[in-house]
């Protein structure tokens, strides 16, 4: 069940760079909707079956919880501020140090890294860069860009991290209504603040908000945050790297874009470090029930 999971997941979130480059909203907007959207969703579903749990949360589970959904936020604000500064190249690359960036939190937590988990980051880095290219300007525009890129990196990394704490403890339901509902009103606070567009979009923009809202963030984002309860964040950190080539794959197969000849290779080496963590570095997974 467990492998089903992550296949879908990794499905879900490769879809999003993709359906976001099918619309005309702006980025912010799209994280705002997608956010809004999933918290309409799952919040019913948490008030009828999980009222207990929300009642008996205590204040620190409950921040932990609202402060993900931030750490969601920025991860977002930087991320996509990231690819209106620097190429896309760099950016993706820079991101994806998320996986690096948990290791480092864990090992300041007093939680070192095993050999074999270090060896494989390395390996799964290395796709990462086989499929994105290494493209880093020199110009203070793109370093901007890259050093936003870096931060989102390092916010996706503290988000998962904060997530894996409170998912021991509380339902994927109560905690991914929770933390997209504190993701949605900050979004929603910064799109108002920018004086971005939130409404009036045409059916087709619509059409892809909710095809994000679905893939990206009920499919993918979701299934990671469930996954959390029995799988360190250092595996799911390693295996959102697929998202790399899967975007890429996804992107050619509907958008027309022809994937990068690096990306079978890079997609290689992924798997190849990944298997290297989940074989050697870290205990087998149990199975969670869905809930």
């Amino acid at each position: 069940m467990n492998a089903f999971l992550t296949a879908v997941g990794v499905l879900g979130v490769s879809a999003s760079g993709p359906l976001m480059a099918a619309t005309a909203a702006s980025a912010m907007a799209i994280t705002f909707w997608r956010n809004a959207l999933a918290t309409a969703l799952i919040a019913p579903t948490a008030l009828l079956t999980r009222r207990t749990e929300l009642r008996s949360l205590d204040r620190r589970t409950l921040a932990l919880t609202l402060t993900a959904g931030a750490l969601l936020a920025a991860h977002f604000a930087t991320w996509v501020s990231s690819l209106k500064l620097t190429s896309v190249a760099s950016a993706t690359a820079l991101v994806c140090l998320q996986a690096g960036f948990v290791v480092l939190f864990d090992q300041m937590r007093g939680n070192p890294a095993s050999r074999a988990v270090v060896v494989g980051l390395v390996v799964s880095l290395s796709g990462v860069l086989v499929v994105s290219g290494v493209d880093f300007s020199l110009s203070s525009r793109a370093l901007l860009g890259d050093l936003l890129a870096l931060a989102g990196g390092a916010f996706a990394a503290a988000y998962t991290i904060v997530g894996g704490t409170v998912r021991r403890s509380v339902s994927t339901t109560t905690y991914t209504s929770l933390c997209y509902g504190t993701c949605a009103v900050i979004s929603l606070v910064a799109c108002l603040w920018a004086g971005l567009q939130v409404t009036g979009f045409d059916g087709s923009t619509w059409a892809a908000i909710v095809g994000v809202t679905v893939c990206a963030q009920l499919l993918g984002h979701s299934v990671f945050n469930h996954l959390l309860a029995v799988v360190s964040p250092t595996v799911v950190s390693l295996v959102l790297l697929l998202e790399v080539p899967g975007a890429a794959l996804l992107a050619g197969l509907f958008l027309g874009q022809t994937p990068p000849g690096g990306v079978y290779v890079g997609l290689a080496l992924i798997m190849t470090g990944l298997a290297l963590v989940v074989l050697r570095g870290q205990p087998a997974p149990g199975e969670v029930p869905l809930d």
